[in-house]
């Protein structure tokens, strides 16, 4: 079946958390705002996050995420606490899908302030179920620089395999440095 005719739910929901295509008026604002508050630990671990961006940028950024999302190519969902939706805990996406292999990587980032309560986990889970159950995705990867604790904890903590590491992979964010980049997948 061609990707463009699957059915994709615009929201998600899980026990504490929504997870929703960015598509409504106000997400810049909202996605921005959290970004300013996460700066000093996004900026280490992504490069998309040198500076902070403007608003302008953040908006575009989102609607290329909904093109994607409409193209079947990546699937990035904003994540919020349940019971209003107010509370903007991070994103979370399906990218690099490979329709004919059917797999993906899974990406994330966190707003800080909601950093340590085991939100992205159970976003990240949900994806996964997503991914496996309604996309028939026969395998998913996480990877990550391996001095980045808390984002190996998340699929350490959902029964991922630690594929390997790769040596010297990549540049670090800032591209000062090489680092090592930790696999980890889980097949369905």
């Amino acid at each position: 079946m061609n990707p463009l005719l699957l059915d994709i739910p615009l929201q998600m929901n899980t026990e504490r958390l929504i997870l929703r295509a960015p598509l409504q008026s106000g997400d810049e604002e909202i996605v921005s705002e959290a970004i300013k508050d996460s700066f000093n630990e996004l900026k280490v671990w992504l490069s998309l996050f040198q500076e902070i961006p403007t608003l302008e940028e953040t908006a575009i950024l989102l609607k290329n995420a909904h093109i994607n999302f409409l193209k079947r190519e990546s699937f990035r969902f904003l994540i919020f606490k349940n019971g209003g939706g107010k509370d903007f805990i991070g994103t979370a996406s399906l990218h690099r899908i490979d329709w004919d292999i059917r797999k993906c990587e899974i990406g994330y980032w966190i707003n800080t302030k909601f950093s340590g309560n085991g939100y992205m986990t159970e976003a990240v889970k949900e994806l996964v179920d997503f991914g496996f159950n309604h996309l028939a995705l026969k395998r998913m990867e996480i990877r990550c620089e391996s001095r980045n604790v808390k984002s190996r904890f998340i699929p350490e903590k959902l029964g991922f395999t630690h594929e390997g590491t790769l040596r010297n992979d990549d540049l670090s964010a800032d591209g000062s440095r090489l680092t090592d980049t930790c696999i980890y997948s889980k097949i369905n």
